[in-house]
């Protein structure tokens, strides 16, 4: 009989088990600081690597675990319930940039940059641009053959562990006369001459996230490091963001029950009319629905994500879990600041950061209203 879709294996239970235990005492204790400095501590950074999160799906050839998406994404859950901002560096890592290059790289390329990324490496995926954002195909940046080299010249904006990363995949269009079809991906490296990373946004949410602005003028990039084909590259980065759609779900859903989680322990506690919060019939039935949609989202999420490790097409499944989390998330993460009264209002409690971080998983990976384009189209053709 097939397995239900939240009952893990001992394997992902185990691994599920010491994510949440690291989470707890390795990033918790940081994420205060992290807020404020809005970074990443380089420290957690570290530890993150040597827990072997930043390579679950690689092979163990290329240093790896061996893992699955499922396993990406109990981790950025887990990860999720207690900093986003954390969550997401493994999620873009995982799921944006060895994803594709798993998949499209040569054995060359793979052996040249995935030991560098499973150990130490942060990577970063570079597709939005100031006028290219749910349009994502309406790409500026260029990139024209000179010799053996490609020359890249453009802007890139809202690129997530932009400013930790080493490497980048960098989609540019090589042929803009072919449209879509010119676009081509590439691996560029933080050394390349004429790369630089500019600004860094000041966030309303995932503050500690780093997310900045490319620089590319006349960056030299060698041949060999085009991945896949010269103009398949809007195929790879479809195919990419199907997969990171998940990893987005997977974030939505681990903060509406990091909030959850806090509202429900102060509800116990604090006392109104003479009796705890948590007694009173109005509030339970709100707790209810809020605990009822989050674990939709999360089937939803899980089924895309077993459905993809088992070779099936997730456009669709994909879609519909980051649209549903993202919405989820946003409704709970509110109620729980309602739930608080006064004090969900300030800092002093997590719910108002849940609250902040939850409202860019309708935005970034495709907004809501792409989701329901997808979504409309697999359903209506």
């Amino acid at each position: 009989m097939p397995s239900p879709l939240t009952l893990l294996s001992e394997d992902e239970s185990l691994f599920r088990d010491a994510v949440a235990a690291f989470a707890h005492d390795e990033v918790r204790p940081l994420v205060a600081e992290m807020e404020r400095e809005g970074r990443v501590d380089p420290s957690l950074i570290a530890k993150i690597f040597e827990l072997g999160l930043m390579g679950i799906e690689l092979d163990e050839q290329h240093g790896g675990a061996g893992g699955s998406l499922m396993m990406v994404a109990i981790a950025v859950e887990e990860l999720s319930k207690v900093d986003a901002s954390a969550a997401i560096l493994v999620d873009v890592q995982n799921t944006l940039v060895e994803y594709p290059l798993r998949t499209y790289a040569t054995d060359a390329q793979k052996a040249q940059y995935l030991p560098s990324l499973a150990a130490n490496m942060v990577g970063s995926y570079a597709l939005s641009e100031a006028g290219s954002g749910s349009d994502a195909f309406a790409l500026a940046t260029r990139a024209e053959r000179d010799g053996d080299d490609w020359v890249l010249n453009g802007r890139k904006l809202w690129i997530t562990n932009g400013a930790e990363a080493g490497l980048y995949i960098v989609f540019a269009n090589t042929n803009p006369s072919a449209g879509y079809k010119g676009i081509t991906a590439f691996i560029v490296e933080r050394g390349f001459p004429g790369f630089a990373v500019g600004k860094k946004e000041d966030k309303l949410g995932i503050r500690a996230s780093s997310t900045v602005e490319l620089r590319l003028d006349n960056c030299r990039v060698p041949g060999a490091n085009v991945l896949g084909t010269v103009g398949h590259g809007y195929k790879i980065a479809i195919d990419t963001l199907n997969v990171g759609r998940i990893g987005i779900g997977a974030q939505m859903i681990g903060v509406a029950q990091g909030a959850l989680g806090v509202a429900t322990a102060y509800l116990k506690e604090r006392r109104q009319f003479g009796k705890a919060l948590a007694e009173f019939q109005g509030i339970q039935f709100q707790v209810a629905q809020a605990a009822t949609e989050v674990e939709a989202a999360r089937l939803m999420v899980y089924n895309a994500a077993r459905l993809k490790d088992a070779g099936h097409d997730i456009a669709r499944e994909g879609a519909m879990a980051k649209l549903f989390s993202s919405q989820v998330c946003e409704r709970t993460t509110s109620l729980c600041v309602e739930l608080l009264g006064g004090y969900g209002y300030t800092k002093d409690y997590p719910v108002e950061k849940f609250y902040r971080d939850a409202k860019i998983g309708t935005i970034y990976e495709g907004t809501s209203n792409m989701q329901l384009q997808t979504i409309a189209k697999a359903v209506l053709k």
